[in-house]
């Protein structure tokens, strides 16, 4: 039996849902941080008067600098961060969290930083480079929240490999169908079944159009022969679900491009920006 000491232990414990989200992680903790961050970096630039001119070169700026490139570097730490799994308050969606929302803090820090002055420089391709990682982020953040419902949805519980083996079981109800046809529509089946779903690059599947769909194209050379031989009938039954197959995998290789093409954006970009930032911070030293 359960005491009244332990029950009400139990009944005053706090619970937290695991469904929570990365953006919501503990009530919005760091969107907080990175709200009040930005907060106290505005006021600290518009109530000092540096001169000659605001810029990275006053004691604002080297300070907004320093905070900005110690950001730049720890938010450049979660893909290592990533292969070690840990609870609590550092968990990796505490991490995921805070690389979001401080990150996105940079758009002020950072901008604060240069005092407004861009040119054709390497200060400014620094400055370029993590504004470019920043836009390919908040893609990132959007495909994860929106894409994986699509997905689930175009996918109506089946897996990717159930989704191939439809097709290839439709492929042999398909040869099996195409024996009894002439040469000419024979090979319109044939070149459909010969199309590989998965050949085409990352640009066809992100557009998600198939111009030269030869199960379309079989389609279409079956219906201009205007035959209505029950053999070719149950051929042009069998490659409208073929196409609707194919249709739901492209859609699902659509969705699962825009999921991950992102990072072949923001990884790169964050490399070249450390390295843009090293290079902006040598040349200020050197010159200083």
């Amino acid at each position: 039996m359960v005491s009244a000491s332990e029950t009400g232990h139990v009944a005053n414990r706090e619970y937290r849902s695991d469904h929570e989200g990365f953006l919501r992680h503990r009530g919005f903790r760091w969107m907080k941080i990175a709200t009040a961050l930005c907060v106290v970096c505005i006021a600290a630039y518009f109530l000092t008067d540096p001169k000659p001119r605001p810029g990275g070169g006053t004691w604002i700026g080297y300070t907004l600098g320093t905070i900005g490139a110690l950001l730049i570097v720890w938010l450049s730490l979660l893909g290592i961060r990533k292969r070690a799994i840990t609870e609590g308050r550092w968990s990796l969606k505490a991490w995921t969290s805070a690389h979001v929302y401080l990150g996105l803090s940079l758009i002020v820090v950072a901008t604060l930083h240069t005092g407004f002055q861009l040119g054709w420089n390497v200060h400014t391709l620094a400055y370029a480079l993590m504004m470019l990682v920043i836009v390919s982020g908040m893609f990132g953040i959007w495909a994860y929240a929106s894409l994986p419902t699509a997905l689930s949805s175009n996918r109506e519980q089946m897996t990717q490999g159930q989704m191939v083996d439809a097709i290839r079981a439709l492929d042999r109800q398909l040869n099996e169908a195409a024996q009894p046809l002439a040469r000419g529509p024979s090979d319109l089946v044939l070149a459909a079944l010969e199309e590989d779903p998965f050949s085409p690059g990352l640009l066809r599947r992100l557009s998600g159009h198939y111009p030269g769909c030869t199960t379309q194209k079989a389609l279409e050379g079956l219906a201009l022969s205007g035959s209505a031989d029950p053999a070719i009938e149950r051929v042009e039954k069998l490659l409208v679900r073929r196409k609707a197959q194919l249709e739901r995998m492209r859609r699902h290789m659509r969705l699962k491009a825009m999921l991950e093409v992102w990072l072949y954006v923001h990884v790169p970009a964050t490399m070249a920006l450390l390295a843009a930032l090293t290079a902006h911070i040598v040349s200020v030293f050197y010159y200083w």
